[in-house]
């Protein structure tokens, strides 16, 4: 099997739209050209080389005419040369050349320059020809004696990698860097020293530790940190040695370097449960998340505290710093607050509750005067926390309650909404404080700028207004936010310019404005006229009127409908509540009043808008409720509304206790089961033992090179199960050269390996992995060339960049040439690989009105029709949901039962931030059973891309539906 995979160390990024080099012109560039022109010469050999050229003949010109030159640009590019140019022969034999340059680099080891000592040391780190190092070994000991540290340190590197790769030429290398690492100061040489013991030979680096562990806190960071690493690794091999060293990890808790702060912080979690190793852990990521400026390293760190928090026995030691935490709100960051705020809110407990509440509410007074584009998210944020805190704890409710009715009056409706969901829960919840949010919400009234908030306002209000003087001041506020009735005659009277009652220092103003036909000037001098129907449009604009009344002037009836509902509300109980006719005439006749005076303007042509007939037919009723009084209709506008709402919030807090069950893992509770396997240390030191399972640098290193976590047999099975479904075959298995890719995708990468298997009985020489892609895909680097001997095989591999989530297509050819034929090289086309949106898209979760806002600021859609063979209205949604990775908005019970027709939300996001909304819109007949589904779906998304490839990935799962139904 021909061995593709090389080694990389250097990354050289050569531009496309550069023009092909010629051998010969190089040759005499390298030859003859002054300095410059051999920099560019060597640059361009080396890009020619990295994209699969071999030119043999310029090996001995670069010999002789650059080695011996000691510009130090020079012998840099020549250390890149070095490294990629092949240095044997197509039988595996070391070139001869190449003992000139071993040679030249002997001389480079003895310089006097430490630089170029250094620098070329780095370059052996690089080298895996034992043939080439051997007689270098000599000068390369020599250098660990070197004055300058640049020069030792990168000795003890090439020492390391040496002995680890061919350990028969320097066999006693541990020993001597650790009679090195005794008598060295320099902290860079020492932790490359102990970073080697660590690795190579681990009793003498422990033994160096057990030396000077009192003085471990005056290193450097980057000893401390290799430190830490031999700690835990010598702790999880062998759990005896804890007690050893758990002292030296919780002074490096005190480390100046965050990095070691934080690596010591998690190390003390794994090595130790107790709760003050807990506690120390927990409040040196406290600390680091306060102190450090990145927010990615708070989001980091905030990850490792709610990881923390997710073992049941840490969770009661973490409650007691749930003040430490919200110290977390002072960086200015969303994220960074609203993770703090869900970690806080999950911990919070009994005892510091009203602590919290505290601080929450100083939040948000610092919230008021500052204008900042988080700041709104930011104040809502916060009135959901306060919320959940006063659902979660109803002794703190009487405090909060007037904080969060001082939000009624923000400009931002999103917070001001989440305040009037909030007071609805409350009101209904809390009997005992009733009076005090009826008191604080008439307070507040007059100063709410939103519709949608008065609106709600007046239903709570309605509803829960029990007392004769509570109704009565309801009514009072209504006719100060609404102004004089009736409201055609006031606004008649405002058109005309005449003196209102309540604007008397308007008055002048209002009739040198009313004149019905004023003169104006033009730009050109001459005189304009000016109709009456302009002057009433301009004073209609300039009048402040009271909100509730300017709001039906601008059309929006919607609020007069629910007035009306109010009205009728408070005139039912008034008369329940109090005995006195007179009084139930008056106020019922003031309440009918306001309601025919609002339907009057409605019809009067004066508003922007005139009134829907939805509205007015809705004002008529309740007319026609107060006036008759029917019982049953009294039933419902007295305790129907009630008893709506409760069963509402009732399956909204039963929805939210579903999906914390579902967050919770399955086995949190139970910390041992009655049947679990007793774990002797001695037989699972090599598993992991107590210190919790595989070891957390390895996994670290797994993790980042394949992607994912892996655990246990199940999941081995599964990995390998779900690799064969990611492989696709690029060729057919008659074509000359057979092949096929697995496409493993790791969140921004896409790592293709091709399996090349040569079917014929020939040797091709040259074989070439063209690639191309289409779509936001971008090819890193061209795979290398390769030769494949008759019948045998090779893997390359091929990586790809991911920029945006769209459906991507890979494709491309195999170019090879055949031993000893004279005709042009061979092409194998190969067949095109879709890149699967679904890896890019997880599911996620927002509220109706998040929904209700990006559905209308999204200006992308595609509309999907439903071709199917299912013909179940919910086995259809599920499928839906499977295929696409999207989350059902629209809770369970409103999904539930049969019925001819079935409408959803479904909400999805990608590892790009994008988001993703589709409404499922389907039905079916009744009388037909057996029909399929019918209907369709619409999605929306900021980018066309996004929209477009979800459709094509649910037209893709409907056909696979249908063939599958076929086959069967």
């Amino acid at each position: 099997m021909a061995v593709v995979e090389q080694p990389c160390y250097t990354l050289i990024n050569a531009s496309s739209d550069t023009e092909p080099y010629n051998e010969m012109q190089l040759k005499m560039d390298l030859e003859k050209g002054d300095t410059k022109v051999k920099i560019e010469a060597l640059k361009k050999t080396i890009h020619m080389i990295l994209s699969g050229e071999r030119l043999p003949g310029l090996l001995m010109t670069i010999i002789r005419f650059m080695l011996p030159l000691q510009d130090h640009t020079i012998k840099k590019l020549l250390l890149v040369f070095w490294e990629i140019v092949p240095k044997t022969t197509p039988d595996g034999k070391l070139l001869q050349e190449m003992i000139l340059v071993c040679d030249a680099y002997r001389k480079d080891l003895q310089h006097p320059n430490e630089f170029l000592r250094g620098s070329t040391l780095r370059f052996l780190c690089k080298l895996k020809e034992p043939e080439l190092l051997e007689p270098l070994m000599p000068a390369i000991r020599a250098c660990l004696e070197h004055r300058h540290s640049y020069v030792r340190r990168n000795a003890v590197l090439a020492i390391f990698t040496i002995y680890k790769n061919f350990e028969f030429l320097i066999p006693d290398a541990p020993e001597l860097v650790a009679n090195f690492l005794d008598g060295e100061q320099d902290m860079s040489c020492k932790r490359n020293a102990f970073l080697m013991l660590l690795h190579a030979d681990q009793d003498r680096a422990l033994s160096y530790l057990a030396s000077c562990i009192d003085q471990v806190t005056a290193f450097g960071d980057i000893l401390q940190l290799v430190i830490v690493e031999l700690i835990y690794k010598v702790c999880h091999a062998n759990p005896a040695e804890r007690s050893r060293f758990i002292r030296c990890i919780y002074n490096l808790l005190n480390s100046n370097s965050p990095a070691v702060r934080y690596e010591a912080a998690g190390t003390l979690v794994t090595l130790s449960s107790a709760p003050t190793a807990i506690k120390a852990a927990a409040s040196c990521y406290i600390e680091l998340i306060v102190k450090e400026s990145d927010n990615n390293v708070k989001l980091i760190v905030l990850d490792r505290l709610i990881a923390l928090r997710d073992h049941p026995a840490h969770e009661r030691v973490l409650q007691d710093l749930v003040m430490d935490i919200l110290r977390v709100l002072a960086s200015p960051d969303l994220e960074v607050r609203k993770k703090a705020l869900n970690l806080a809110m999950d911990l919070v407990s009994s005892r510091n509750i009203e602590e919290m509440v505290l601080v929450l509410k100083k939040e948000v007074s610092k919230t008021h005067n500052v204008e900042h584009e988080d700041t709104g998210k930011y104040r809502q944020l916060l009135v959901r926390t306060l919320h959940a805190c006063c659902i979660k704890f109803p002794d703190v409710a009487a405090t909060v309650i007037p904080v969060l009715i001082e939000f009624l009056s923000d400009t931002n409706e999103l917070a001001a909404s989440d305040v009037l969901v909030f007071v609805r829960e409350a009101i209904q919840k809390f009997e005992n404080l009733r009076p005090l949010i009826i008191e604080k919400l008439l307070e507040a009234f007059g100063d709410i700028k939103s519709v949608k908030v008065h609106r709600a306002a007046l239903w709570i209000l309605g509803e829960y207004s029990n007392s004769a003087d509570d109704i009565e001041a309801v009514m009072k506020q209504v006719h100060q936010t609404l102004g004089e009735i009736p409201l055609v005659e006031a606004e008649l009277k405002l058109v005309a310019g005449d003196k209102s009652d309540e604007e008397p220092a308007l008055q002048s103003t209002t009739n040198t404005a009313s004149s019905s036909n004023s003169k104006l000037v033009t730009s050109d001098g001459t005189y304009a006229s000016q109709s009456a129907f302009n002057t009433t449009q301009t004073t209609k604009k300039t009048e402040s009127r009271p909100p509730l009344r300017q709001y039906l002037v601008d059309g929006d009836f919607f609020i007069g409908a629910a007035l009306g509902t109010t009205l009728t509300k408070l005139s039912l109980r008034y008369i329940s509540l109090v005995h006195d006719v007179k009084r139930h005439n008056r106020f019922c006749t003031d309440a009918m009043l306001i309601m025919a005076s609002i339907l009057h303007l409605g019809k009067s042509g004066l508003p922007s808008k005139a009134i829907t007939n939805d509205d007015a037919d809705h004002l008529l009723l309740c007319l026609r409720v107060l006036s008759e009084r029917s019982p049953s209709i009294v039933r419902i506008f007295n305790e129907r509304c009630r008893v709506a709402l409760s069963t509402m919030l009732a399956a909204k807090s039963e929805e939210e206790e579903s999906t914390q069950k579902a967050k919770e893992k399955p086995g949190a509770l139970t910390l041992v089961q009655a049947d679990d396997p007793i774990s002797f240390i001695q037989l699972t030191a090599g598993r992991g033992g107590e210190l919790g399972g595989e070891n957390v640098f390895e996994m670290s290193l797994s993790q980042a090179v394949a992607g994912g976590r892996q655990g246990g047999l199940g999941a081995e099975i599964t990995s390998s199960v779900s690799k064969l479904n990611k492989v696709t075959q690029l060729t057919g298995f008659s074509d000359p050269v057979y092949a096929e890719a697995y496409v493993h995708v790791n969140q921004y990468d896409i790592v293709l390996d091709v399996l090349i298997v040569n079917q014929t009985n020939d040797t091709l020489q040259n074989c070439t992995l063209e690639l191309a892609t289409l779509g936001d895909l971008k090819l890193v680097e061209k795979p290398q060339p390769v030769v494949l001997a008759p019948h045998d095989f090779c893997n390359i591999k091929a990586n790809v960049k991911v920029a945006s989530t769209e459906n991507g297509i890979i494709f491309g050819n195999i170019v090879y040439d055949v031993t000893g034929a004279a005709s042009d090289r061979n092409v194998v086309v190969l067949n095109d690989i879709h890149i699967d949106i679904m890896d890019y898209i997880v599911p996620a979760t927002c509220n109706d009105t998040e929904f209700r806002q990006m559905w209308a600021e999204f200006e992308w859609e595609n509309k999907v029709s439903v071709n199917t063979t299912i013909t179940d209205l919910s086995e259809y949604l599920k499928h839906l949901l499977r295929s696409t990775n999207m989350k059902c908005l629209t809770p369970e019970k409103a999904l539930s039962g049969q019925c001819g027709f079935m409408a959803a939300n479904m909400y999805a996001r990608s590892i790009f931030g994008e988001d993703a909304l589709a409404n499922l819109s389907i039905e079916k007949p009744f009388n037909k059973p057996d029909a399929p589904v019918s209907g369709h779906i619409r999605i929306r998304a900021k980018s066309q891309g996004m929209a477009l490839s979800l459709g094509d990935k649910i037209n893709m799962t409907q056909k696979g539906t249908q063939s599958k139904v076929v086959a069967a």
